[in-house]
């Protein structure tokens, strides 16, 4: 089985900077795109921020010029480096991956982690 960890939430003032961390492990065979979603209360989530495995990044309007997403493929970890946050940016951040458990499978899986909480002071 596959487990997305995050790491890196917290609580930061306004204008501060945060990194977020997510790792995947378990066994497969490999691991397509990664990204970044939020979630505020009552909310849908919604994409951060994405990068494949041959480094094609995509950003929210909202975080373009302040984060950056990037990826280790041999580590299979991805890294969310948050600069000048916002009030706004306060949610609840998951991982997700793209997943592929055996080559001989046909399509690559969704995987998120449990989420780690970013929090803004103003």
């Amino acid at each position: 089985q596959v487990q997305l960890v995050e790491s890196g939430g917290g609580l930061v003032q306004a204008g501060g900077s945060l990194r977020l961390s997510c790792a995947a492990s378990g066994s497969f065979f490999s691991v397509r795109a990664m990204g970044w979603y939020r979630q505020t209360p009552g909310n849908q989530r919604d994409l951060v921020a994405s990068i494949t495995d041959r480094g094609r990044t995509n950003y929210a309007d909202s975080v373009k010029g302040r984060f950056t997403i990037s990826r280790d493929n041999a580590k299979s970890t991805v890294t969310l480096q948050m600069n000048s946050l916002k009030d706004d940016d306060t949610a609840v951040y998951y991982c997700n991956a793209e997943v592929k458990i055996r080559q001989t499978q046909l399509v690559y899986m969704n995987y998120w982690g449990k989420g780690t909480l970013v929090t803004i002071s103003s």
